[in-house]
C-alpha cells in the first residue's frame, strides 16, 4: 500500500501542471508559479519516498522512473514553455518557436539513453525550464535577451555535459543539499510575492543556480 500511495503522489504532479496550465491561461503567472514550486515539491521528495517504500519490489507493474520523467516534463517543460508563449516573454514572431525550442529539446533530452547516469548525473542541461522561466520572469529582463537565453538552453540539451542530481551526486552533497534548501526557500518567497518581488531577494537566491553550474562543470573535468 505503502509504494503505491507513493506512486499516486508521483502521479499527481501532473494534475499539478494541469492547475498551472489553467492558471496561465487565466493571466494567473503567479499562481501558474505557486503551482511549479509545487511541483518541484513533489519532485524532490518522491524519490526519497520510493527508495523507503521500495517501490521497485512492492509494486513492480509500475516502472516509477517512467512515470516519473513523464509528470516531470509536464511540470518542467510543458508549463512553463506555455507561459512563455502565453504571457510573450520573447519578442511576438518568436514566442512559438521558442516555446518549440524548449518542448523538442527536452523530448530528446528526457528520452537520451544516457539522460542519467550510472555515477549520479544529468546528461546535458537537465530541463530546469521552471526555473529559468522564473528568473526571466521575476528579474523582468527584456524580450531580447530571454529569447537568447532560452535558446542556448535548449541547445545545451545537447551538448554532453554532466550536470549534478543534487539529491544522488555524492560530491559535495550535504552541501548543495543546504544550499539548495535555502534557495528553495527564497524562490517560494519571491513567487508569493509575485509581480513585484525584492530584487535583491531574487538577484541573492541566483548564489545557488551558480554554485550549482561550477560544481557540475569542475566535476565534468574530473569525470573526464
Amino acid at each position: 500500500m505503502a509504494a503505491w500511495l507513493v506512486h499516486v503522489y508521483t502521479a499527481s504532479g501532473a494534475f499539478v501542471a494541469f492547475l498551472g496550465v489553467v492558471a496561465v491561461a487565466r493571466g494567473d503567472a503567479r499562481a501558474a508559479f505557486l503551482w511549479m514550486v509545487a511541483a518541484t515539491l513533489v519532485d524532490g521528495t518522491d524519490g526519497l519516498l520510493a527508495r523507503r517504500a521500495d517501490v521497485r519490489v512492492q509494486a513492480p507493474e509500475i516502472d516509477g522512473a517512467k512515470l516519473d520523467d513523464i509528470v516531470d516534463y509536464l511540470t518542467f517543460v510543458f508549463l512553463p514553455a506555455y507561459l512563455v508563449y502565453h504571457f510573450r516573454l520573447v519578442p511576438d514572431p518568436w514566442a512559438l518557436p521558442a516555446a518549440t525550442a524548449m518542448l523538442l529539446s527536452s523530448a530528446f533530452g528526457f528520452s537520451a539513453t544516457d539522460a542519467k547516469t550510472a555515477d549520479h548525473f544529468f546528461t546535458g542541461f537537465p530541463s530546469y525550464w521552471n526555473i529559468v522561466v522564473f528568473y526571466l520572469y521575476a528579474l523582468r529582463t527584456g524580450p531580447i535577451v530571454n529569447l537568447g537565453v532560452l535558446l542556448g538552453f535548449a541547445a545545451l540539451v545537447f551538448v554532453r555535459i554532466g550536470y549534478v542530481y543534487p539529491s544522488r551526486t555524492p560530491t559535495w552533497r550535504p552541501v548543495t543539499l543546504a544550499l539548495g534548501a535555502l534557495w528553495g526557500i527564497a524562490v517560494a518567497a519571491s513567487v508569493w510575492m509575485l509581480p513585484e518581488p525584492p530584487q535583491l531577494l531574487v538577484i541573492g537566491s541566483l548564489v545557488f543556480p551558480v554554485y550549482y553550474g561550477v560544481l557540475s562543470l569542475m566535476l565534468q573535468r574530473g569525470r573526464r
